[in-house]
């Protein structure tokens, strides 16, 4: 969350909202959003029902939910989505903004995947 917080002001710039969905109920996550300074939206899902419908695997040996990103258009579709096989498997925040400059260009999520 540290790469999205320091690049947050590029995705203000191409009009991306982030949005993190977590595993704490309500009131730890929003102690933890105020705690840390983070300046997108964060929804607690705490029954796990984003992460049910979105496919995002829990592994108890690695300390529960493996990472997961998904790059939503503007027209509900999603043209990203990539599921970490642990923490440090997260795409940087150059490489998603590359994807929104190319998809907002109108390339193919395709194309701009193998960018």
């Amino acid at each position: 969350m540290a790469q999205l917080r320091q690049e947050h002001q590029s995705f203000v710039e191409r009009n991306v909202t982030i949005l993190v969905v977590g595993p704490e109920g309500a009131d730890k996550f929003k102690r933890f959003f105020e705690e840390h300074h983070l300046p997108f939206s964060g929804l607690p899902d705490p029954e796990h029902r984003v992460l049910k419908l979105y496919g995002q695997e829990i592994k108890l040996f690695k300390f529960g939910r493996m990472p997961a990103q998904v790059l939503v258009d503007k027209e509900g579709s999603a043209r990203l989505i990539h599921y970490g096989d642990s923490m440090s498997d997260i795409p940087d925040a150059e490489s998603i903004l590359v994807l929104v400059d190319q998809i907002n260009a109108g390339q193919d999520s395709l194309e701009a995947a193998k960018a």
